[in-house]
């Protein structure tokens, strides 16, 4: 009842009408059915787009999601052979601004309208107060971490509306990627960091092969400790010594003799 503001969805799934955007256009009370057919497969952003600068600023009000659309046949490698996940899981980026008073701190608003001239002013100038995983930060990490066993095979799909980023998971690797998350194209492998634009949504899979706590960030570093956008895998299983062991645990360095000769040289 106190809503105000109209909305609509436009999927970049889909075909003509601004995506739906102008087929889908409510004002508060109003209700709209849509019926689109999905005529190629991959993860596509969707998102509010009702007309002018209220665009970004649903967008940024944490107005997106993604759709997936999976070929009929499946997932395939490059050679056609096909590939198979056994968890699924969904991190959608968000870029927040957050206005704040002259003394630093965030402001507060009774109503999203009410904040509506302040956000402007502090997103035209690009600088993110936030960039954080499913809405808010620590929304997929502690207990809220994704889960996954030793060996099995975890689909992620990455989506960011706005800007572009660079998923990263730390102590491992994207097996098969698909950087612009088009399934008809054949997925590159073995990466360590990929790229996903705004405006779009990423797909990797990966096949975990050592437990513990798996930290999933955007790698540009600032963002993914300093603004917000880490996640957590955590991981249980049994650890594999063949891939990785400490040979020795961390101990003093010993002090240096000064004018010892290197061992196996000897002068003639």
């Amino acid at each position: 009842e106190t809503n105000t503001m109209p909305h609509n969805i436009d999927f970049h799934s889909a075909t003509g009408a601004l995506g739906g955007g102008a087929l889908t256009l409510i004002n508060p009370g109003e209700q709209v059915v849509l019926r689109w057919k999905a005529d190629r497969t991959g993860v596509f952003v969707y998102h509010c787009a009702p007309e002018g600068s209220m665009i970004p600023w649903h967008v940024v009000s944490g107005m997106h999601g993604t759709v997936m659309v999976l070929p009929r046949d499946g997932l395939k490698d490059g050679a056609g052979k096909p590939l198979h996940y056994d968890r699924i899981y969904y991190v959608g980026e968000h870029d927040l601004y957050v206005p704040r008073d002259e003394k630093g701190n965030y402001k507060t608003y009774d109503s999203p309208g009410e904040a509506y001239a302040d956000t402007m002013e502090t997103m035209r100038r690009l600088i993110p107060s936030h960039v954080v995983f499913n809405g808010k930060v620590g929304a997929l990490t502690g207990k809220n971490a994704m889960k996954a066993n030793v060996g099995e095979t975890v689909l992620i799909v990455h989506s960011q509306a706005n800007r572009d980023t660079r998923p990263h998971l730390i102590g491992g690797h994207g097996d098969y990627v698909w950087e612009t998350g088009k399934f008809a194209n054949a997925p590159q492998t073995d990466l360590e960091t990929w790229f996903v634009r705004g405006g779009s949504a990423g797909a990797a899979l990966y096949t975990f092969k050592q437990p513990g706590i798996y930290a999933y960030v955007n790698h540009n570093l600032i963002e993914g400790v300093e603004l917000g956008a880490a996640a957590h895998f955590k991981v249980e299983g049994k650890w594999n010594d063949d891939l990785m062991s400490q040979i020795k645990a961390p101990h003093p360095i010993p002090p240096r003799v000064e004018g010892a000769l290197q061992t196996g040289i000897r002068k003639n």
